[in-house]
């Protein structure tokens, strides 16, 4: 029923550009940036988490976005303009921002929104409307199977929560856990899922499960209840502010095991908020800036001259991302949404700085996390 209507939508539409060109008795295309000069031009809506508690992810995604943006322009072969909106987090507001860039016919595609929790809203309603859509931090579980127009390049929790689970258990000889997870964001609810599964698949003795909510600021009564148990690792699915909190309390109350964190952990964020008690924390991502890649490198030099810092996991996946649209925009040869997501759909063995990329038949990534730890102020290869 869904693809009946799109095709109607777009029959329609088809039907109306005819008309409109034949009165404006030009080859122009309403819509459609088109090319000029050979050059493919396309508008790209952004939803991004601007301002608010979890505002340097955000940050972080558009200051990759712009980057990548200014380099490829400068490249040429496609002019890609942004059109940034703030999504603030919440689910409410990033779909109010998704419904005003897909009313902009000149849109081809989205990128974002920031968090899990605001695609489940965004996702089904670009996917109705026939407008790719792509998660660059959306790592919960389910996300590309939402629709045909959905995809991410951000690893899923799925992926990297067992890898850093592996080498932790592997390396502590880990025989009991404890779970401490968000319950109230489809990210760290979803990353405990993973947890509790992969616990259950090694065998490993669960001595308690606590949770927590957004915005807490006291962790005393699960981290009481945690050390009195003595598990031999912590197992915290849990945002960068959150985190970075129950890190330090428990160290301060004497907890020195190590903690092996989902996804919304992988910021430098936790390091600034922590300080030493994030030493210890032990995460999977794609990201590595320790890397001898000139690719990974120079992306480095060319954010830290932009912006005067050094990139996350989260910029880096946003410039990856934007070029990824470029090499699918050249590939369709024309600004059009259907044109585009399917050239989309068929990238495979993208090079990245991230590494070699492809999406699999549901629009999710295909590519090897590495599990790093932070340690001595700083995140390093987990060996």
């Amino acid at each position: 029923m869904r693809q009946t209507v799109k095709k109607s939508l777009v029959l329609i539409s088809v039907l109306m550009l005819v008309l409109l060109a034949a009165c404006s008795g030009n080859d122009s295309q309403s819509g459609k940036e088109g090319n000029e000069g050979g050059t493919i031009n396309a508008k790209f809506g952004v939803i991004s988490y601007l301002t608010g508690p979890g505002a340097a992810y955000g940050e972080a995604i558009t200051n990759g976005f712009k980057l990548a943006q200014k380099e490829i322009n400068k490249e040429g072969k496609v002019k890609i303009d942004l059109v940034i909106e703030d999504s603030v987090g919440k689910q409410e507001q990033a779909l109010s921002a998704a419904q005003k860039l897909m009313s902009d016919d000149e849109i081809v595609a989205l990128l974002g929104p920031t968090l899990s929790t605001e695609m489940n809203v965004v996702g089904p309603e670009a996917d109705l409307n026939g407008i790719p859509i792509m998660g660059t931090s959306t790592t919960a579980v389910g996300i590309p199977q939402i629709g045909e127009y959905v995809f991410r390049n951000s690893i899923p929790e799925s992926l990297a929560i067992p890898a850093a689970m592996k080498k932790a258990v592997e390396k502590y000889d880990v025989k009991k856990v404890a779970l401490l997870y968000g319950n109230d964001d489809v990210l760290t609810k979803s990353g405990y899922d993973t947890m509790k599964e992969e616990v259950e698949k090694m065998g490993l003795e669960v001595v308690t499960t606590q949770t927590f909510q957004k915005g807490q600021s006291d962790y005393n009564a699960q981290l009481t209840k945690i050390k009195s148990l003595k598990p031999d690792l912590i197992l915290a699915s849990a945002l960068y502010n959150e985190g970075a909190v129950i890190m330090d309390q428990a160290r301060k109350m004497g907890i020195t095991i190590p903690f092996v964190g989902g996804n919304g952990f992988n910021s430098p964020e936790v390091i600034n908020i922590a300080g030493k008690a994030a030493d210890g924390l032990i995460v999977a991502t794609p990201w590595f800036a320790e890397k001898e890649d000139p690719k990974v490198q120079g992306f480095i030099k060319a954010y830290e001259a932009e912006y005067g810092k050094k990139p996350d996991q989260f910029a880096a996946q946003a410039y990856d991302a934007l070029y990824i649209y470029a090499e699918a925009l050249k590939n369709a040869g024309e600004a059009d949404r259907d044109a585009f997501r399917d050239a989309l759909a068929e990238i495979k063995g993208f090079e990245g700085i991230l590494g070699s990329f492809s999406f699999d038949k549901d629009g999710d990534v295909e590519m090897e996390p590495t599990v790093i730890t932070i340690k001595d102020g700083k995140f390093q290869l987990f060996e």
